[in-house]
């Protein structure tokens, strides 16, 4: 299964890749291959300056090695041996009105002293954070996720839509960071779904991505905007930031696992504003904004 899933985040990435430069129309993916002192790499690729893309990363990597003391006490288990694959994309447009999006399927399995597979799941999802509010745009980013998961099982969009909800919350700002879309995580074998099954889910929803998000892209990249605009859109990419270095757990876990730094941190936007105390006027389309992501909504 391993070798099966990191073949096909593989040629993810390239399609992705090749997606987005096309929407770009100039800027293309630099590459960097990097290896792990204690097991395994990856391949880096970064888009900086384009005509509609600002900064963003489609990364994949396979690591594997002795689990670090700091993730055996998070996992509840003792010295264990681990592999980890996955594909992690953030895109930070620079347009105020094309929203960030932000994607990662993943896989892992963990091993006992004789090498036994002990453990293994899934887990992974898509979402959008928009600066400016078009409900068009989050039915349609919505309605893409729901019709992936429908072709799998009829509860998965609820199920995983609400804990997208859940986990893309900023707690200490009491407020969520984007719209939402799915988030998946320890999708293990039962007697419903078996690893092949949860494969052809997982893929299902990676090979959506591209349909989710470039529609609205190319609907929206060349949408005039002013100043204060971008001044709006910087701030909000700070609450970006705080929820990446706060609560993310994929964050953590790279950091624990002594993980790529420059790869771990590309979700990272290169211009930001933190205002002091900053309120968006009454009645105005930022202020709409907030409103949207004071509470979770049924977007479909």
């Amino acid at each position: 299964m391993k070798e099966q899933f990191y073949k096909y985040i593989q040629t993810l990435q390239d399609q992705i890749c090749k997606g987005l430069e096309d929407v770009d129309g100039q800027a293309k993916f630099r590459q960097d291959l990097w290896e792990r002192p204690e097991g395994g790499g990856g391949r880096t690729r970064v888009i900086e300056n384009g005509n509609v893309f600002e900064k963003g990363g489609v990364n994949i990597s396979a690591v594997h090695g002795a689990l670090p003391v700091a993730m055996q006490t998070y996992f509840n288990v003792g010295e264990v041996d681990f592999f980890a694959c996955g594909l992690s994309l953030v895109i930070h447009p620079k347009n105020p009105m094309v929203p960030t999006v932000h994607a990662n399927w993943r896989y892992f399995e963990m091993y006992d002293k004789e090498g036994s597979v002990i453990n293994s799941w899934f887990g992974g999802g898509q979402d959008l954070t928009p600066y400016y509010l078009f409900e068009e745009d989050a039915k349609h980013f919505h309605q893409t996720c729901k019709t992936a998961c429908d072709k799998h099982h009829p509860e998965f969009y609820p199920k995983f839509k609400k804990q997208c909800d859940e986990y893309f919350w900023n707690a200490h700002r009491d407020e969520a960071r984007g719209i939402g879309g799915l988030f998946f995580d320890h999708c293990k074998a039962t007697e419903d779904m078996s690893m092949e099954n949860w494969f052809d889910f997982v893929t299902e929803v990676g090979n959506s991505f591209l349909e989710a998000y470039v529609p609205i892209v190319e609907k929206r990249k060349n949408l005039p905007y002013s100043e204060a605009n971008r001044t709006w859109q910087e701030i909000r990419r700070g609450r970006y930031v705080e929820f990446n270095l706060v609560h993310d757990k994929g964050t953590l876990f790279g950091l624990k696992t002594n993980g790529r730094i420059e790869s771990i941190l590309m979700s990272l936007p290169p211009h930001v504003q933190w205002v002091y105390d900053h309120h968006p006027e009454t009645g105005s389309e930022e202020e709409k904004l907030i409103k949207a992501l004071a509470s979770p909504i049924d977007w479909i």
